[in-house]
């Protein structure tokens, strides 16, 4: 079995080297341990029941359990794997097609509200997606406004851009004039070096609008950058000698600087989450945070990063009774809470 995973990993058909990575870890860190003294032909479903439910107790660096997730794409590398195999005539079935395994749930943000916060420092439990208020991301952008990267701080809180893109934006991809960002690449670290590559899908090249105070931000960034030298290679964001940053190393500076601030933790990719629950908050429309965000389906957008702020909600509930109570005043209705008395009926004997 190990010698027909390393062989399928150099005769993959053309993947992003993202997903090319993935498999190439997926089969290096589990599958060769767990099933590659297995030969491929006498691979059973009992092996792999074994596997995954010895998979599913295993820690991972951090000594936290697989996630679910995790889980369910080493299976699917599983799988891809042994249809090759199948299509080269060296087995006939699957044996992974019919395994069943935990179900997934794309976690739902949860915004740090007050009995979040009070279970978290109680505890130490907290939700696997977390969001900022606004009056927390105000305070962290307040934290970090001397940072040399604040621009790219205020971009993927307010605009909601993924890290990748954040590394891989260049001054050629905004417009001063038409006050807009194009997403047209994205950095990614792959074998210890950075490479260029597409966005994550094609509805993530898209053209995101900018505020007048983002422009201001960004116009003052670039002079900052052309005094510093540091504008030569095109890039928007740089390391201090002008190279492109590592999207890992922005995950890192992110948690540093949350630490230090004291504000509650969220992950970098959390901003992203947000993004999208502040501009809700504002009353944008759910289709424009699509086109933000740079998701192909709308669903994905309202089931996963729409989790919009509490206010939101309250306003919500207002506007609704508003409605239906002007609606009563106009047709000549009284909806209102009345006092009712209960009077006290007179009791009837019964005849003797």
């Amino acid at each position: 079995m190990a010698q027909w995973l390393r062989r399928w990993l150099t005769t993959l058909q053309p993947v992003r080297e993202r997903t090319r990575q993935g498999y190439a870890d997926h089969v290096r860190i589990h599958l060769i341990p767990g099933l590659g003294r297995i030969s491929l032909a006498e691979l059973a479903p009992v092996d792999l029941r074994r596997f995954f439910a010895d998979l599913a107790q295993r820690r991972n660096r951090y000594g936290k359990a697989l996630s679910p997730s995790t889980v369910q794409r080493i299976h699917a590398t599983l799988r891809a794997a042994l249809n090759e195999a199948i299509r080269e005539g060296l087995i006939d079935t699957n044996p992974a097609r019919r395994l069943r395994l935990p179900p997934t749930r794309r976690p739902h943000a949860q915004v740090w509200t007050r009995s979040r916060v009070a279970v978290w420092r109680a505890t130490g439990q907290r939700p696997a997606v977390t969001v900022w208020t606004t009056e927390h991301l105000t305070a962290f952008l307040d934290y970090v406004r001397e940072d040399m990267l604040y621009p790219l701080w205020w971009l993927a809180a307010l605009r909601g851009l993924r890290r990748g893109e954040l590394a891989g934006l260049r001054w050629v991809d905004i417009s001063l004039e038409t006050r807009e960002l194009t997403v047209v690449q994205q950095l990614i670290h792959v074998n210890g070096r950075l490479q260029v590559v597409p966005p994550k899908s094609e509805a993530s090249q898209r053209t995101i609008a900018l505020d007048a105070e983002t422009m201001r931000l960004m116009r003052c960034h670039q002079q900052r950058q052309r005094l510093s030298g540091l504008d030569a290679a095109g890039w928007v964001f740089t390391r201090e000698d002008g190279q492109p940053i590592r999207p890992d190393y922005l995950t890192y500076r992110f948690r540093r600087l949350v630490t230090a601030s004291g504000l509650l933790p969220v992950r970098l990719h959390d901003l992203r989450h947000g993004a999208a629950s502040t501009a809700l908050a504002a009353h944008v429309d759910l289709r424009t945070v699509q086109g933000q965000l740079g998701h192909a389906s709308i669903v994905l957008t309202s089931d996963t990063y729409a989790s919009v702020l509490p206010e939101l909600h309250h306003e919500a509930a207002e506007a609704t009774a508003r409605l239906v109570m002007t609606t009563a005043r106009r047709t000549g209705h009284r909806l209102r809470k009345r006092t009712i008395q209960l009077r006290r009926r007179p009791t009837t004997r019964p005849p003797r």
